[in-house]
């Protein structure tokens, strides 16, 4: 009997609200995230990845109910955690934490890092003021700072060091479910590996499991275990890391893999760009969301939205081409 998923994200829907006010109704919706279902076994690194404004940092929060989803379900360690009660919800935070995207604006400038760090221990655990600076201590030590850094102000540290406390502050808790918001995008490409390095190895030594939101998808590639790919709310593409590097098989998909680049002076790429604009969420296109964009759209792909569907053992696909199996494109060595 296989062990039940950590996280388990069934038919998640988010609305919200355009215009309107006490009394007046909305004038429209924005429905930023669709119907969306996956699971996250324990220990798993799973990888949400797509173009700003697909949904993916609204599903990122939905799981951690910072927003309250509008229909759906979300289920921690085999929990439903929207009909947990606020008193419930908070004792089960210490299983679920996040790192935000921002490591300069989610410190705040007037806390010294100690606090920073032990603020989660002070509101879940009845320790002593010395045992939590001694938590503080080890888990600096752990993210790759020092100990006297403990009494020092977020503005006396660069981008990777600040993003390093923000890990450092995750752990604090011994959360068994870390959501990681875009945790390196705004960091210089040569912290960034140091960062995608250190929750690698942390992820070994506390057994944890990440939600690893992402637009890079060879930094996905990377630290993941599976990925599932993100277009206009709803997932197109889910599968394997392996997967990925030998096949894909959604046309979004192929154009964010064309997108990469490849660190190789002697390795010449046919420049290439995506026809049009991403859809204006407001008033979605009929059909297939990305046929608008796509270079193999046919007369079904306006018409009909195509299910997220095994094309491969594994290999989920949203796409009506070769009968519902997509591309199934080999990736070029």
């Amino acid at each position: 009997m296989s062990e039940a998923p950590l996280l388990n994200v069934v038919d998640l829907v988010k609305q919200f609200p355009l215009g309107g006010g006490i009394l007046a109704k909305p004038r429209a919706w924005i429905k930023a995230v669709d119907g969306v279902s996956f699971a996250v076994s324990r220990g798993e690194s799973f990888g949400l990845v797509g173009e700003s404004g697909c949904g993916k940092t609204t599903l990122g929060r939905l799981i951690l109910r910072l927003i309250e989803p509008s229909e759906g379900r979300i289920e921690i360690a085999g929990r439903d955690i929207i009909a947990l009660s606020r008193s419930e919800m908070g004792a089960l935070r210490r299983k679920i934490q996040i790192i935000f995207q921002d490591p300069y604006s989610s410190l705040d400038p007037r806390m010294k890092v100690e606090g920073i760090i032990t603020e989660p221990l002070r509101a879940t655990q009845k320790l002593s003021k010395k045992q939590r600076r001694e938590v503080a201590a080890e888990l600096l030590e752990k993210v790759g700072l020092r100990r006297i850094d403990l009494d020092k102000y977020p503005h006396e540290f660069s981008g990777g060091q600040r993003q390093r406390i923000g890990i450092a502050r995750a752990l604090c808790v011994r959360p068994e479910l870390i959501v990681a918001d875009e945790p390196v995008s705004a960091l210089d490409v040569s912290i960034q590996a140091q960062v995608i390095n250190l929750m690698e190895d942390l992820k070994e030594e506390f057994n944890l499991s990440y939600v690893f939101i992402s637009h890079d998808l060879s930094v996905v590639q990377y630290i993941c275990d599976r990925i599932a790919v993100m277009y206009l709310g709803g997932i197109v593409e889910l599968a394997s890391t392996r997967d990925f590097s030998v096949s894909t098989r959604h046309p979004y998909t192929e154009v964010l893999l064309k997108s990469v680049p490849l660190p190789d002076p002697h390795r010449r790429t046919e420049p290439f760009a995506m026809e049009g604009d991403v859809p204006n969420p407001i008033d979605p296109p009929t059909g297939c969301p990305f046929h608008p964009r796509c270079h193999y759209k046919f007369d079904r792909c306006s018409l009909e939205k195509p299910p997220l569907i095994e094309a491969a053992p594994d290999h989920l696909v949203a796409c009506w081409l070769n009968g519902g199996q997509g591309l199934g494109m080999k990736i070029e060595d």
